[in-house]
């Protein structure tokens, strides 16, 4: 195929571990040519084409676009050797599972049909093909699940900790550097103006100030893109960071840039990763009964019991006034929730038969919980009054505000609560974010009988 532009425009391309990015003026006539290639797509969020760096896409491009290519990335000849590197090989009938930071696990095995099978059944799997393994959450379930597998068909099971997490590399620290430099203020003033939250604000903060003190000796209009590429990739090799905070880090450093002075959009070649998921923890009606009665405070009980009542974040929570309770139509007023999103959530008579204990001994001011001095109470000190509440109980688990929220959620699913009116009550954007909790309930499965109990054996 040739390209028939008249004034052909210059293509900026380079090469990942897994895509080949491509950046380039908008023209039909390069736009089918993309189209064409095996998994091809246009992300919106790196502004660029990414094209799927598997055997044939490459020449495919070079024929196309010839001397319009222009190559940004000096590890080039590198990322193209990705696919020889020897990947990690297992014995026959071995599975290994490897743990690492981020709530999921590794299955590395040969190939095996019945058990590929068994782990397309489990929830938010996910094939690595680059590195030729498989990716699950960490529950007990899960990992119940492949231990019964190993046993039944003689498996060698091997539970192992990442490898890679050893000698990290810890932050930059103001002990580790002279002139240890705080971000500048228009930044701080950017982020405000734009309404940014204040957890999001102080998120960005720290992933802007991590990076300007990587490159503590240069001015920061005089960081370029390589440099900017070469901390990312420091970030993920030597830091070991989460997917998670990755993407903070890209979307801090490009705020700076494009949006406090104004520059041009950008895209950093280290290619966004795809969100693992995990399924959340959470407690059943009996153990969270547990740990509200194991809490004498007055306040300290509300504050649990209005959390768990309405599925409250725990910034929702700290932020309530008084007038946000509705007595009357028995709701919650949660205004600038998640994404600056007002709301209602239900509010149970138990919860208000507290809220009314507590009012009787405290007659906040501002918030309709105060700390001892006054002002918005500490998120630290409800997370201390949560945990240990917990210890109280014989409770084994791990257990947060969000555990309450997330055990909310599924308590009203387990309980014939539609999915929509769930989706609204917890304030998600998209109903697959509510979809997760049918992944973690339990209810009815003692109704369900395994079909080899039906055999005659």
């Amino acid at each position: 195929m040739e390209n028939n532009n008249s004034t052909p425009a210059p293509v900026t391309a380079t090469i990942t571990e897994k895509f080949i990015m491509l950046k380039l003026p908008k023209n039909e006539g390069d736009i089918m040519f993309l189209r064409g290639l095996n998994y091809a797509r246009w992300d919106n969020s790196a502004f660029c084409w990414l094209v799927s760096n598997k055997p044939g896409n490459l020449e495919c491009i070079k024929n196309y676009f010839r001397d319009r290519l222009v190559w940004l990335d000096s590890n080039t000849d590198a990322a193209l050797d990705v696919q020889a590197r020897k990947k990690i090989d297992v014995n026959e009938n071995t599975l290994m599972i490897v743990r690492y930071n981020n709530g999921r696990i590794r299955l590395i095995f040969r190939y095996n049909k019945a058990l590929i099978s068994e782990i397309k059944l489990l929830p938010f799997h996910s094939w690595d093909a680059q590195n030729g393994w498989w990716t699950v959450p960490h529950t007990e379930s899960i990992m119940k699940t492949l231990q019964n597998f190993c046993t039944t068909f003689k498996w060698e099971y091997k539970f192992v900790d990442d490898i890679n997490r050893v000698n990290i590399k810890a932050r930059i620290s103001p002990a580790d550097i002279p002139n240890y430099r705080d971000v500048p203020e228009a930044y701080k003033e950017h982020l405000s103006v734009q309404r940014y939250s204040p957890n999001t604000i102080k998120t960005y903060c720290d992933c802007f100030k991590e990076f300007i003190n990587y490159y503590n000796t240069k001015e920061l209009g005089d960081i370029n893109q390589p440099e900017i590429i070469s901390y990312l990739r420091y970030l993920v090799e030597e830091r070991c960071i989460s997917k998670s905070y990755q993407n903070q880090a890209i979307n801090a450093i490009k705020f700076y840039y494009e949006k406090v002075l104004r520059g041009q959009r950008k895209v950093y070649y280290i290619e966004r990763p795809r969100q693992d998921k995990s399924l959340p923890d959470v407690l059943s009606e009996e153990e969270v009964a547990s740990i509200i009665q194991s809490i004498a405070n007055p306040k300290h009980k509300a504050m649990i019991m209005l959390t768990y009542s309405a599925g409250l974040r725990v910034g929702e929570l700290l932020r309530l006034k008084v007038k946000d309770i509705d007595s009357d139509r028995m709701q919650v007023i949660i205004k600038n929730g998640k994404g600056n999103k007002d709301r209602v959530s239900l509010l149970s008579t138990k919860a208000l038969e507290q809220l009314r204990i507590y009012y009787r001994f405290s007659r906040p001011v501002e918030y309709l919980f105060e700390g001892s001095a006054g002002g918005q109470y500490s998120e630290r000190s409800i997370q201390n009054v949560l945990k240990q509440a917990v210890a109280r109980t014989k409770i084994k688990k791990p257990v947060t505000l969000r555990t309450l929220r997330h055990s909310f959620a599924t308590h009203l699913l387990e309980n014939g609560t539609d999915l929509r009116y769930i989706q609204h009550l917890m304030g998600h954007s998209s109903p697959k974010t509510t979809q997760i909790y049918t992944h973690i309930t339990t209810k009815g499965f003692d109704q369900i009988k395994s079909p080899l109990d039906k055999l005659e054996l």
